[in-house]
């Protein structure tokens, strides 16, 4: 059931901060941000090597309070060590066999970066819970979601990079299921980053209620 229940929780949601912070109380001043303004669903990347202690440290404080999870796993070894360190999803631009097994194992959703029909295909195969379209966003931008969902309407998209508060709506009218923020989410203070949350959070809600 964790597996199904994250993997919800994420897509009601609907949205994730994006965080590179390289101290547990930055992190901190972020998660503050991100559950005042309703989005409660942090991934800490993995390019910091204290990544796993700082998902450690948001899990012992918030509790459920915050869904955290890890990001740019490239590896089965990192994945392993993120979901002993308390990550609740995992997160990669790339897919890799390895670590959609290790999901599987410990039932934690996989979001692998594809860029093709035939990569995101393969990845669902193997049991990944979105498929995360990276860096095509950037450069197809909303488009990209119709493009993989004609063929295969059911593909649940993850869509990071190239989403700001003037597109958001477009990305949910193409039906991108959860979208992931950087600076909007991450930079200022927490004050600055609950009012961004609250705004992402209006528009999903609006879109998703009409």
């Amino acid at each position: 059931m964790q597996k199904m229940e994250i993997t919800k929780r994420m897509y009601e949601v609907g949205a994730l901060a994006i965080v590179r912070a390289e101290t547990l109380e930055r992190a901190c001043e972020i998660a503050d941000g991100c559950i005042e303004g309703e989005i409660p669903v942090m991934e800490m990347s993995f390019t910091l090597n204290n990544a796993g202690e700082i998902i450690s440290g948001l899990k012992k404080k918030y509790g459920d309070k915050l869904c955290v999870g890890a990001g740019t796993v490239l590896d089965s070894e990192t994945a392993r060590h993120a979901v002993l360190c308390g990550a609740e999803f995992i997160i990669a631009p790339n897919y890799d066999e390895g670590v959609a097994k290790i999901c599987n194992r410990y039932q934690i959703p996989y979001a692998p970066g594809c860029t093709s029909i035939t990569e995101a295909v393969d990845a669902l195969s193997m049991g990944a819970a979105f498929i995360k379209a990276f860096p095509i966003s950037d450069f197809y931008g909303p488009k990209l979601v119709k493009v993989f969902k004609t063929p295969i309407p059911a593909m649940p998209i993850l869509a990071s990079g190239g989403i700001t508060l003037d597109n958001l709506e477009t990305w949910i009218d193409n039906g991108v299921d959860v979208c992931g923020f950087g600076g909007l989410l991450t930079k200022g203070t927490s004050a600055d980053i609950a009012a961004n949350a609250k705004k992402i959070h209006e528009i999903i809600t609006a879109k998703r209620n009409k």
